[in-house]
């Protein structure tokens, strides 16, 4: 009997041990993401994203700031990893991808953090940057699952994933949240030291999309499962946008884009004379009006 997509995967009876198991075996030479570093994560060795054996927390709380449909009354239990495979010169977080501005949490700890959450009243919980630490990720919601956790899972993510390490979510995530950031290898490498993101994304997507479909919400607006892609504007980079809204508009089905405008010039940006500078209200706009002409659902306009 298929399962039924209204109960969050995490309510299924899955087989978490044995993917958590095939998930920490890729630990002892890394692969998780496409730096493919190779190093020894199990004995503490670290590669591109900074993080060995365990998972690295910066915060764990009630969010409000997100799509509403993902906020819903609760608000969104996010849970924020340190550790990242780009490189992004405008990160507004560095202190968090590439500082140590948090705690070291074993799979036990990761999982009271789950089903904290869920006591707090959360809609779901999600993974903010969790590509480096799926393993841990899957060992805590095995052991959180055998502790009553049934929230709905958001993968949040930049985009710059692996599609073999996708599958080992397959069934496990009910919402992909990824953000689609360059087009161009030129672009990619220049600010974010990833010339390989812009196939390495289309990928991805793709695979999300497979997996869970587009997103769909409830009739109370809640997000129940599926794909919401998420494109940061940044100043001057209009071209990057057009081709990134025309390759979502060629996805069958099509999935929904939140445009999303609060770029600002944070970390090394200021090196960069072309995206030294807050993105525009005009900008923004254009990129939405590209979206709409594609026929993709807007989330500020669908929801």
């Amino acid at each position: 009997m298929p399962a039924d997509p209204s109960v969050p995967p995490s309510c299924r009876p899955i087989d978490h041990h044995r993917v958590a198991a095939e998930a920490e075996a890729l630990l002892a030479s890394c692969t998780l993401c496409p730096r493919a570093c190779q190093v020894n994560r199990l004995a503490g060795e670290v590669g591109v994203c900074g993080i060995g054996r365990l998972a690295v927390v910066s915060g764990a709380f009630l969010h409000f700031g997100e799509e509403a449909c993902l906020v819903g009354e609760g608000g969104s239990g996010t849970i924020f990893f340190n550790g990242c495979g780009l490189g992004c010169v405008f990160c507004q977080n560095r202190d968090i991808s590439h500082g140590m501005a948090g705690r070291e949490v074993s799979d036990e700890d990761l999982a009271e953090l789950m089903l904290a959450l869920q006591h707090q009243g959360a809609e779901n919980v999600n993974l903010v940057t969790p590509s480096h630490v799926i393993p841990q990720i899957l060992a805590g919601l095995n052991i959180a699952a055998s502790r009553g956790f049934c929230l709905p899972v958001v993968f949040n993510t930049s985009g710059y994933d692996q599609v073999p390490t996708l599958r080992l979510l397959e069934g496990i995530v009910d919402v992909y949240l990824p953000d689609f950031k360059f087009w161009s290898a030129e672009a990619a490498n220049r600010y974010a030291g990833a010339p390989d993101y812009p196939v390495v994304a289309r990928a991805a997507v793709t695979e999300m999309l497979r997996q869970v479909g587009p997103l769909v919400v409830a009739s109370d607006q809640r997000a129940q499962r599926g794909l919401l892609v998420r494109h940061l504007v940044m100043p001057g980079l209009l071209d990057e946008s057009r081709a990134i809204v025309n390759f979502l508009a060629g996805l069958t089905p099509r999935p929904p884009i939140n445009v999303m405008g609060q770029y600002r010039p944070m970390g090394d940006a200021a090196k960069y004379p072309e995206i030294a500078a807050r993105v525009t209200n005009r900008e923004v706009e254009a990129v939405r009006d590209m979206a709409r002409q594609a026929g993709l659902l807007l989330v500020t306009d669908g929801w």
